[in-house]
């Protein structure tokens, strides 16, 4: 496996930026929750993040692209990147703290190099991703602890609902790799908003009716750093350091995010994890750090110099 490049500065700043707006996310969606559905809040989310995008998509004069099929692939990588994860989470979070479901959702990369390795020729399952995914696997156990055996309680089925968004995130990772590889990727942020937006419309009608907006200002505040900052803002980030520093280095992002989410929880909103929530971090960042293989390459160069 080829080296990861090196991060310069100016993504270095942009990777704590993101794992800024992304672990805030998590602090955001638990004050909307406490006046909107779930459901909902994903719907406002993905719509309120729609014109930064396409304001960015007219300045750098991005065509829209003409073809069905790769709206079609949009409609699909917004379901499985936007819609499902996000009201998986949005779900669990009513009956879980943000802290423990940004925690949660670091199983993502982990996941991502198992789903990876089975559905893609070039990035084969290897010892070291199992390795890593069995640690994160740990990782798990530790935050739900033996009730997971005994009986699933709101708790449990919130915690896996996190897992279940981490595992979508993982199968979005590998559809837009292989259907959405020719776009511009400020294009495919916003093909993939627009697609979740169809998507989430008739779900919303249907399940929480049409979206009241005489709403709190701290909610509405709430709704739009989550949708402007932690959404446009977040794809923006993202693509940018990716063209950056690569998807390696990217993939670190992950490790950032809890502390942060963690942090504003306590401080906002104040919520307080179990030391099984902190173990389950520490295994699941040290399934992440194996199956990124650095740091180990690293150990074994120092060691054999």
């Amino acid at each position: 496996m080829a080296p990861a490049p090196s991060i310069p500065p100016a993504a270095g700043l942009m990777m704590a930026g993101l794992a800024t707006v992304w672990g805030g996310s998590f602090f955001f969606a638990e004050i909307a929750l406490q006046a909107v559905p779930p459901l909902t809040v994903t719907l406002h989310r993905v719509v309120w993040a729609l014109p930064v995008l396409f304001l960015v998509i007219r300045l750098r004069g991005i065509a829209l692209p003409r073809s069905p099929r790769i709206w079609a692939a949009y409609l699909v990588m917004g379901a499985l990147n936007n819609a499902i994860p996000f009201s998986l989470i949005f779900w669990g979070q009513t009956r879980i703290d943000s802290g423990l479901a940004s925690i949660l959702n670091g199983t993502t990369a982990v996941f991502g190099a198992v789903v990876a390795g089975l559905l893609l020729a070039d990035e084969p399952l290897t010892p070291r991703k199992i390795t890593g995914a069995l640690f994160g696997l740990a990782g798990v156990a530790a935050i739900m602890g033996p009730g997971l055996l005994t009986g699933l309680d709101p708790t449990n089925l919130a915690q896996l609902a996190v897992l279940g968004a981490a595992l979508s995130y993982a199968l979005a990772s590998v559809w837009g790799r292989a259907m959405l590889s020719g776009p511009p990727p400020e294009m495919n942020a916003l093909g993939m908003l627009t697609g979740s937006t169809v998507l989430m419309i008739p779900v919303v009608l249907l399940a929480d009716g049409p979206p009241q907006l005489a709403l709190p200002a701290h909610v509405w505040a709430a709704l739009l750093g989550l949708s402007t900052l932690s959404t446009a803002l977040a794809y923006l980030l993202y693509f940018g350091i990716l063209k950056r520093a690569g998807a390696a280095n990217l993939m670190l992002v992950t490790l950032m995010i809890p502390p942060v989410a963690v942090t504003l929880g306590a401080a906002g909103l104040g919520e307080r994890l179990s030391p099984g929530a902190f173990a389950g971090f520490g295994l699941i960042a040290l399934g992440l750090i194996v199956t990124d293989g650095r740091l180990l390459r690293r150990r074994r160069v120092h060691w054999t110099g």
